[in-house]
C-alpha cells in the first residue's frame, strides 16, 4: 500500500468492500431474515456511534457496517429484541467506542459482542451458516489479502494448522462445518487492527486459531461448528499482543546476541 493514500477511513472502506462477497452470499441465504438482522444491527452499531459524536465530537466510522455484519451473521438467533439489542450495545460500547474508536480498539466489538450474547444465553442457538457463505469468506479474504489489509502469514499459520486437522480425521473440510470456520476468520480474526501485528506473532496467531479449532472439534463435541469457530477466534483474539510481546522478546534476545 502507498502509505500517503491511506487514512483510517480509507481502509476501514476497503475494508467494507472486501466484506462484500461474504454479505452477500449470507444475504442471498438468509433473504429477509437476514436483512432485518442487519438493519437490527447497523441501527444500534450507528446509534451509539451517534451518540459518541455528540459526546465527545468522535465521527461515526465505515468500519461500523464491518461490526453489524459479524454481529447479524454469528450472533445467536431465537434471542428476542431487547436481548439482541443488549448484546450489540455492550460490544459496540465496551469493546470499541470506549477506546476511542475504531483503530484504538483491543478486541474487535463484535467479538465482544457475540461472547456476551453468549455466555448470557447459552440456551439460543448458533446460527447454521449456509455453504455459499464458505465460498463468501473465502472471497473476502482473498479480497483483503490483495489490497494488503489482512496478514498471508496469519492466514497461512491457521491454514498449516487446519491442513494437519484435516490430515487427522476432523471434518473441517465438511461442507457444513467449513462456513462456520472461514466466516469468524474473515470477520475477526484476521482484523487489521486487533490482530498481531509482528510478523511471529501473526504466524503464532493464525497457528493458534487453527490448532484451537482442530481442538475443541476433537474434544468438545456438544458444540456446534459455530461455537467452536467463535470460541477459537475469541481466545487467538486475546492472545495476539502476548504473541507480540513473545516475538519482540525474542528479538531484543537475538539483537543482544548478535551485538553483544
Amino acid at each position: 500500500m502507498i502509505r500517503g493514500l491511506w487514512s483510517r477511513e480509507t481502509v476501514a472502506l476497503v475494508l467494507v468492500l472486501a466484506m462484500a462477497p461474504l454479505a452477500a452470499t449470507w444475504l442471498m441465504a438468509m433473504r429477509g431474515d437476514g436483512l432485518l438482522r442487519l438493519l437490527s444491527a447497523l441501527a444500534v452499531v450507528y446509534g451509539w456511534q451517534l451518540i459518541f459524536l455528540m459526546i465527545r465530537a468522535q465521527p461515526p466510522s465505515l468500519a461500523g457496517i464491518v461490526t453489524a455484519l459479524a454481529i447479524a451473521m454469528l450472533a445467536p438467533t431465537g434471542l428476542g429484541p431487547v436481548a439482541f439489542v443488549l448484546g450489540a450495545s455492550f460490544g459496540v460500547v465496551i469493546g470499541e467506542l470506549v477506546f476511542g474508536g475504531w483503530g484504538r480498539n483491543i478486541l474487535h466489538p463484535a467479538t465482544v459482542a457475540v461472547a456476551f450474547l453468549g455466555f448470557g444465553y447459552p440456551a439460543a442457538p448458533w446460527p447454521d451458516l449456509a455453504i455459499p457463505a464458505a465460498w463468501g469468506a473465502l472471497g473476502t479474504l482473498v479480497v483483503a489479502l490483495a489490497f494488503g489489509l489482512y496478514s498471508m502469514r496469519l492466514i497461512g499459520g491457521a491454514a498449516i494448522a487446519l491442513t494437519f486437522a484435516a490430515l487427522a480425521g476432523l471434518p473441517v473440510l465438511d461442507p457444513f462445518v467449513a462456513p462456520a470456520i472461514l466466516a469468524p476468520m474473515a470477520l475477526l480474526v484476521c482484523d487489521p487492527v486487533t490482530s498481531a501485528s509482528t510478523q511471529s506473532g501473526r504466524w503464532g496467531q493464525g497457528l493458534l486459531y487453527g490448532g484451537l479449532v482442530a481442538l475443541f472439534l476433537g474434544a468438545w463435541t456438544s458444540a456446534s461448528a459455530l461455537q467452536v469457530a467463535l470460541s477459537a477466534a475469541l481466545l487467538a483474539n486475546l492472545a495476539a499482543p502476548l504473541l507480540d510481546e513473545l516475538a519482540l522478546l525474542a528479538w531484543r534476545s537475538r539483537r543482544r546476541r548478535h551485538h553483544g
